[in-house]
């Protein structure tokens, strides 16, 4: 059977679960692995030979949050990231995980409307993890993000987004024409319903997953290679090449 792409109502109920007496973890616990495979899929698709330079862009809610986990990884992994915020979380989960960036010596660039401190990291950056929206997204986009996803676009640097790329529906995709446009995408937990049509590199995350709920949801998630976070999935590109 083939891998199922998800709703949003569906990827909100698995969070509930995961979270509730079914799952038994912790918002933490699920943070932490979601943010190492979001670090994995970085350095395996861009090296920290020629990509060094991540800026790490982080909304304000989990999707942030895994953000922020995934710059602590990739300083340890050997690259160079600068966290974004265009608006900090206020939870006390985001704080901690910001200081922990702090005790990384990881670079965090004051949350400010004025976007001048952005234009210049960017110019200085190799690649982009985009970590601002999650499947809770909807739009339109509000200040500050309007300002920021055209400035990450206009970059032309190279973006790598979890989960779903920021900006674009979590089921109909990037059907207002304002989302990011990126070349790796990293879904957690199953992809979701809107990147179906998606063709870059798309890698899984979601080595957590409970046999009950992979079963219980009919996920039908592949085998992950040894002891990867990781696995990559078949690019709807390559899936539609005319046989050789």
């Amino acid at each position: 059977m083939s891998l199922r792409y998800i709703s949003a109502r569906i990827a909100q109920q698995i969070d509930e679960e995961l979270m509730g007496t079914v799952g038994a973890f912790s918002i933490d616990q699920l943070m932490e692995l979601a943010g190492l495979a979001c670090a994995q899929t970085l350095a395996t698709a861009y090296s920290k030979h020629t990509y060094a330079r991540v800026l790490v862009c982080c909304g304000p809610g989990n999707q942030g949050g895994d953000g922020l986990v995934a710059a602590r990884h990739l300083g340890m992994f050997g690259y160079k990231p600068t966290v974004y915020m265009p608006k900090p979380g206020s939870k006390d989960i985001y704080k901690r995980l910001e200081k922990q960036c702090v005790n990384m010596d990881i670079p965090i660039l004051p949350p400010s409307n004025d976007v001048d401190d952005l234009k210049k990291a960017l110019a200085t950056s190799d690649v982009i993890l985009d970590a601002i929206f999650g499947f809770s997204f909807k739009p339109p986009i509000r200040a500050p993000f309007d300002s920021v996803l055209p400035l990450l676009t206009d970059s032309r640097l190279p973006i790598v987004s979890v989960d779903i790329p920021s900006g674009w529906d979590v089921e109909k995709g990037d059907s207002f024409g304002v989302g990011l446009k990126p070349s790796v995408l990293i879904s957690l937990t199953a992809p979701k319903e809107g990147v179906k049509d998606f063709t870059g590199r798309h890698f899984l995350g979601g080595r957590f997953v409970p046999k009950l709920l992979e079963q219980k949801y009919q996920l039908n998630l592949p085998r992950y290679p040894g002891v990867e976070q990781i696995v990559e999935l078949e690019s709807l590109a390559k899936k539609n090449a005319p046989p050789m």
